[in-house]
């Protein structure tokens, strides 16, 4: 009987040593299919790394968009050119070609540039109608009845005496002819000053041209001698700028003239 006894708890022993063996077998092979089944995710699973690495390679290799070159309207056939002398304006001539000894367009914007041109064609036209009125006013009187006589540096003063109501319709129209001429070719003050300081441009005094305004050309052309070809406008706008330097080298020696001789030219 207990030899039986024996024989029965051993067999129980044994069954239940490979119950736990197949419990530990079985457990190794879903570890180890687990393990793999996480491996092979893994292989196809993005990286990180190097998502970041090839971000920011690419943002390292966008470089920043350069500014873009302003573009300049075409007006009466002139384009604006910033590396051109005065811009490309026409007036430079043989044989003195670009002459600028003092270097006043030197690096200037063209707003700037074309301030200096609109100041000069201003200058020219005004020494040559002083330099036909300074001959002709002192050789034909045909106002205040022949009052107004003598050296043509004294001829406003003796209509300020004699006609002062004359004297001031004369210093309103040209008040008015220049506003006029402002209004046409000049941006408002406050934009212009705004526009200096913003681009650091200075000594323009808040003076800026529009950009779609030709230096001197306010639409004044009662008689149509205005050329349509931009060739023709340019030879015409060089005969122009030519006879009003020398008008205005003439202009200014004949007031120097008649301040130190006292009397009139001829």
């Amino acid at each position: 009987m207990g030899m039986r006894i024996f024989f029965f708890i051993s067999q129980l022993s044994q069954r239940a040593n490979l119950i736990i063996l197949y419990n530990i077998t079985m457990t190794m092979k879903t570890a180890f299919v687990l393990a793999a089944l996480v491996g092979s995710a893994a292989a196809f699973a993005p990286s990180t790394t190097s998502a970041k690495t090839s971000v920011i390679s690419m943002s390292d290799s966008v470089e920043e968009p350069e500014p873009s070159a302003p573009i300049y309207p075409t007006i009466n056939g002139w384009t604006a050119n910033p590396s051109a002398f005065c811009g490309g304006l026409p007036g430079a001539v043989a044989p003195l070609g670009n002459f600028d000894p003092l270097g006043f367009t030197k690096g200037l914007p063209i707003t700037e540039v074309k301030r200096f041109r609109e100041a000069e064609i201003l200058h020219c036209r005004v020494g040559m109608l002083a330099t036909v009125g300074y001959v002709v006013g002192e050789n034909v009187h045909p106002l205040f009845g022949g009052a107004v006589e003598g050296p043509a540096n004294t001829h406003l003063a003796q209509v300020w005496e004699i006609a002062p109501f004359f004297y001031f319709w004369l210093i309103g129209s040209i008040v008015t002819a220049e506003i006029g001429r402002a209004n046409i070719g000049w941006v408002d003050p406050i934009k212009a000053m705004n526009y200096n300081s913003e681009n650091e441009i200075k000594g323009a005094f808040g003076a800026v041209l529009r950009k779609n305004y030709y230096p001197g050309d306010i639409g004044f052309d009662p008689l149509g001698l205005k050329p349509s070809d931009a060739k023709e406008f340019a030879e015409m706008q060089t005969k122009e700028l030519n006879n009003g330097r020398l008008a205005m080298i003439a202009a200014f020696g004949m007031i120097v003239q008649e301040q130190v001789t006292h009397h009139t030219l001829f």
